[in-house]
């Protein structure tokens, strides 16, 4: 595997991990019973940066993931 393909997994895994961590709302236990009532409500601001920037990540993550494959040595070769 490619040293740079996997370091820039790395870091975009750590910036998805810390996106999604910093998206949790509503995480007691209230809300698993329906204590929440802003499930259908706009991302506004910030949050919905925060919700791109987590979805830029995810799909950096992937290709970075699909690169690494496409770039592995053969096995035999």
């Amino acid at each position: 595997m490619n040293t740079y393909l996997a370091v820039g997994q790395i870091i975009v895994s750590v910036g998805l991990i810390a996106s999604v961590l910093l998206q949790a709302r509503g995480t007691g236990l209230s809300s698993a019973f329906g204590g929440d009532s802003a499930v259908y409500r706009s991302r506004r601001g910030v949050e919905r940066r925060l919700w791109q920037f987590t979805i830029v990540l995810g799909i950096l993550f992937a290709v970075f993931s699909l690169a690494s494959y496409a770039f592995a040595p053969v096995a035999g070769a």
